[in-house]
């Protein structure tokens, strides 16, 4: 581990002009600098780094980050990756922390695992070039229409057709027995006879995101019903499926560029696909598409298209994949092939030109594709068209951002000429079944963990509140406070460290000029937010505040801490949203300490109304269920009291 204060000596150091300048050229435009964007094609530069706030942005595809994290999206590496990237540029020195031995033991062994898989790699590819595997594997994968540098690239290879011949290599190479056998590539019999898992088959072997190779799949080329087609890894420490994709190594980087993944099914399928000169495609071989492989491509882009077989099997995993990519936050659609064909026939029956025009032409989002495949079926029965506006309403409700669910609602009102206000409850109560079944599976994974009895050393657990998961991937317990929380959050990040400089005649004066994260503060009075993110946020701004970091030290830390949430907020209030308005534009027009004055008392103030109205609500309430008399007029003695306090802020703001 990276010890934090080189962590923060890193973050310190760096510079975002000159880390992103390493990769993009960059032209000064005013205080920033510009430049074609490097995640997605351009002519026209909508690329903006800003020195002054340590961040980029781009118009055109909306990435956004600090330089580690332009390191981390630019180079697909991990956080740690990143600075260890950005020390050896600056020359500051790394110093790991002590593993344990623990650490040590997992380490080594992972290692082990990983170099037993890559040996095993070299000896199927060098088994390729042998007079067997000429004769069979080669003949074969040219007979597929693979070329030579395609076999080379993706170490396409052969096992032999002895049960020993990895084995003894690997033997004889040095490598334990233990590792043979963790690896898959070794299996032992109940007699103890150590064999290869993979003999007489091509092999396809898969590589991690970093290129290392992890598993493999091995293709039999007999035509015998009962041997199986395809043998793959067993799971491993170094390979799960459901995390894997095939080709994602080769495909990264034109995903990012292309701002797309071609999802197919099989290995032929991809490698076709890349010989022709279409590199954005992977596939989840051996697996059902499963969500960490849908978060996998999330790491790269927010749009799949999804191309299977048009048969049946193949409709019905492209039904499938929809959900699963709607769900987490993304944009689906979907081709389908003609005649039956699947991605590899099509990509060797076709130039470049024609598959990317095929693609571009016949892409359909999931609505369009649901409905040309079910409408048919439905006729004019009208349960059937109900149940397809259900099913498509239901998908809709999958979608985690309010804003697409509106768009797409309103295009379903449309497309089956139904009121609109229909599909939205039907979304609603969609949302919250899907809610409760969250929070109920998390109850039982709760209950499974058996806690031990109450004691002393284990005394009853305190039931904390319920909160809720928002569509921003935030967590508010209290949404009606949390827009005013939002935007004094949003000064602080912003211009914490700013003197209010406010007129002599003004109720705020003081001799001593207080800044603005000191000012909010106090106003707070220690009532800090009820939401728990703003919360957590407004509490690591100010322990790094009470350590004397300045307001951009604060700001870079946020934005590159480790704790996804705090990133969340950080990003959200910090890199602006670029908008255009008429009050954005008269807020241009005055300087930024009038603009401190003017909105942050009024900031306060809405919120300290709005945390009044929320007391008033809750005296209510319990003024409806008391039926002690002298309790009674105790609650409305308090609600009158937070009344006129009310009132007076109201008036103050200028509100009726």
């Amino acid at each position: 581990m990276i010890p934090q204060d080189t962590v923060n000596r890193i973050l310190d150091t760096a510079q975002i002009v000159d880390v992103i300048g390493d990769f993009v050229t960059l032209r000064k435009r005013g205080a920033n600098y510009i430049a074609c964007c490097p995640f997605h094609n351009e002519k026209t530069p909508s690329f903006s780094v800003s020195p002054s706030k340590g961040i980029y942005k781009c118009f055109g595809c909306g990435k956004s980050g600090t330089a580690v994290g332009f390191v981390m999206e630019h180079e697909s590496l991990s956080y740690a990756e990143a600075l260890r990237y950005l020390a050896r540029k600056y020359h500051i020195e790394v110093v790991e922390k002590e593993e344990t031995a623990e650490d040590i033991a997992r380490r080594q062994k992972n290692e082990s695992l990983l170099l037993v898989s890559e040996f095993a790699g070299r000896f199927f590819q060098e088994s390729l070039g042998t007079r067997e595997g000429q004769a069979i594997a080669y003949q074969y994968f040219r007979s597929r229409g693979l070329e030579d540098e395609t076999i080379r690239k993706y170490g396409l290879g052969w096992a032999p057709i002895g049960r020993k011949a990895f084995t003894e290599a690997a033997r004889t190479a040095g490598y334990k027995e233990e590792f043979l056998i963790e690896t898959g590539l070794s299996v032992r019999y109940d007699d103890g006879r150590l064999v290869d898992r993979f003999h007489d088959r091509v092999m396809f072997p898969i590589h991690s995101v970093s290129g290392r190779v992890i598993a493999f799949g091995g293709r039999t080329l007999k035509t015998d019903k009962s041997v199986a087609k395809y043998v793959n890894s067993p799971e491993t420490e170094i390979y799960v499926k459901s995390r894997s994709l095939y080709g994602i190594y080769f495909a990264k980087s034109e995903i990012s560029k292309k701002d797309k993944c071609i999802l197919v099914e099989g290995y032929l399928d991809v490698l076709s696909m890349h010989q022709l000169g279409i590199t954005n495609v992977v596939a989840s071989s051996g697996t059902s598409l499963t969500v960490e492989q849908i978060r996998l491509i999330h790491k790269f882009t927010d749009n799949v298209t999804i191309i299977y077989d048009g048969d049946g099997a193949g409709i019905h995993a492209a039904l499938r994949g929809i959900d699963l990519v709607l769900k987490e936050g993304m944009n689906v659609k979907v081709v389908l092939l003609p005649d039956g064909q699947d991605p590899d026939d099509f990509a060797k029956r076709h130039t470049l030109e024609e598959v990317q025009d095929y693609i571009a032409q016949k892409e359909r989002d999931f609505i369009g594709f649901k409905v040309d495949l079910l409408l048919d079926e439905a006729g004019n029965d009208p349960l059937k068209r109900a149940e397809l506006i259900n099913d498509v309403t239901d998908s809709v409700a999958l979608m985690p951002d309010p804003v697409k669910r509106a768009v797409y609602v309103r295009t379903c009102a449309e497309k089956f000429a139904i009121d609109e206000q229909i599909l939205l409850e039907r979304v609603s109560r969609k949302r919250a079944d899907m809610i409760l079944s969250e929070q109920k599976q998390a109850e039982r994974d709760r209950l499974r963990a058996v806690p031990p009895p109450p004691s002393d050393d284990y005394p009853e657990p305190v039931t904390e509140p319920v909160v809720m998961p928002v569509d921003d991937g935030l967590v508010l317990s209290d949404p009606f406070l949390a827009p005013c929380e939002k935007e004094l959050l949003g000064f602080i990040l912003e211009d914490g460290c700013s003197p209010l400089k406010f007129d002599r005649d003004s109720k705020y004066y003081d001799e001593e000029q207080v800044n603005v994260a000191e000012f909010i503060d106090g106003a707070l009075a220690g009532d800090v937010f009820a939401n728990p993110s703003y919360r957590k946020v407004y509490d690591e701004y100010f322990a790094m505040y009470d350590e004397g970091l300045d307001q951009r030290q604060i700001q870079t830390r946020l934005l590159n801490s480790l704790d996804p949430e705090v990133v969340a907020v950080a990003k959200e209030l910090l890199i602006e949203k670029y908008q255009l308005t008429v009050k954005a534009f008269e807020d241009s027009l005055t300087t930024n300490d009038t603009r401190l004055v003017m909105y942050v008392p009024k900031c306060l103030m809405t919120y300290q109304c709005r945390k009044f109205e929320v007391l008033i609500k809750e005296l209510s309430a319990e003024l409806a269920a008391s039926e002690d008399s002298v309790r009674q007029i105790e609650i409305l003695g308090k609600i009158e009291e937070y009344n006129r306090a009310r009132t007076r802020l109201n008036n103050e703001l200028g509100r009726v």
